[in-house]
């Protein structure tokens, strides 16, 4: 499961579509409806907080407002609460955004070459997507490294 927590903008089409699905699955982990995935590490994030499907919620709507940029249709009825105001962006450590960076290069460098030089690189920091909000840090200790 990857949710990723760099602007969908730099996605490509595969990897806007898996995250759409992947994210869609860790909401119904948050809401109890599957035994698998239960203790998946980037879901702290959400459960850390006071409403994890309204934040949830608020990320899914992120990436369907990306698919309508491309002139996609992801069926915002999916999507459990939202969209909602939620409280304020979630912190994302700027480690991870390198971090996720790095992995996305090497996605897209097989996958979609053409768009290696979308993504901001050093001395840049690509854009976090929107529900969450970049502060100095090392990678996430949710991640998996």
């Amino acid at each position: 499961m990857r949710i990723w927590s760099l602007h969908p903008r730099y996605l490509d089409g595969k990897g806007l579509v898996a995250c759409w699905r992947e994210t869609l699955l860790a909401q119904k982990v948050l809401d109890g409806r599957t035994t698998g995935y239960r203790n998946h590490p980037q879901l702290d994030r959400f459960r850390e907080r006071t409403d994890p499907l309204a934040l949830i919620g608020a990320y899914l709507e992120g990436l369907a407002v990306e698919a309508d940029a491309r002139g996609y249709h992801f069926n915002r009825g999916l999507i459990l609460r939202g969209p909602l105001p939620v409280p304020g962006p979630l912190p994302v450590t700027t480690g991870q955004l390198d971090h996720e960076r790095d992995h996305l290069l090497a996605k897209l460098a097989v996958r979609a070459p053409d768009l290696v030089a979308t993504v901001p690189i050093e001395p840049n920091r690509p854009d976090p997507h929107p529900l969450f909000l970049a502060v100095p840090g090392d990678v996430e200790a949710w991640e998996v490294t």
